[in-house]
């Protein structure tokens, strides 16, 4: 399995995480033999790849259309997952229980939403796309500041470094 240049983030941004640009070319975790399962398993998840592999396109579509092109059709997509399932609460023994009442095959599709819209009421400002126009990766900002620019250092964020540095200390052609 190819090694995904980031990792680690919330579930709905590990999602769209699954697909990134490597070489100038756009890859796709799911399109790769076991890419799925690996990603179930990664995340302790239970699930029929074959059964959720619909579904889980359909959710990382839907969250990529609403970070990238916010709207009332990137909502749509949401929302269709969202109908899928409802949640039921009740109280026993003073504790509050929660109900999620899901088609099986989207129970997953349906938390991955439930999970973006829990990063929405926290701080939705700290969802952000990597700065590096060319990398379509997505990250949680956690930094104490909230100024974090780049899906890692590693990468995105040592290249625009290097570059910089390039810039400041490159030769002045001569006469």
């Amino acid at each position: 399995m190819t090694r995904r240049p980031l990792v680690g983030e919330p579930l709905a941004l590990d999602l769209v995480n699954t697909q990134w640009v490597e070489r100038g070319r756009m890859v796709d975790l799911f399109d790769e033999a076991d890419g799925l399962r690996g990603w179930l398993a990664e995340h302790g998840l239970a699930g029929d790849p074959a059964s959720v592999e619909v579904p889980l396109r359909q959710a990382r579509s839907a969250l990529r259309g609403v970070l990238e092109q916010p709207g009332e059709e990137a909502e749509r997509g949401i929302n269709a997952i969202l109908a899928r399932g409802v949640s039921r609460y009740t109280l026993r023994q003073s504790a509050v229980h929660e109900h999620h009442d899901v088609d099986p095959d989207w129970l997953l599709s349906w938390r991955v939403v439930i999970n973006y819209l829990d990063l929405l009421r926290q701080q939705p400002a700290r969802i952000r796309r990597c700065g590096n126009p060319s990398c379509v990766l997505y990250f949680y900002d956690t930094s104490r500041n909230g100024t974090r620019r780049w899906c890692s250092m590693d990468g995105c964020g040592g290249r625009a470094k290097a570059a910089r540095h390039y810039q400041r200390h490159r030769p002045t052609p001569t006469a």
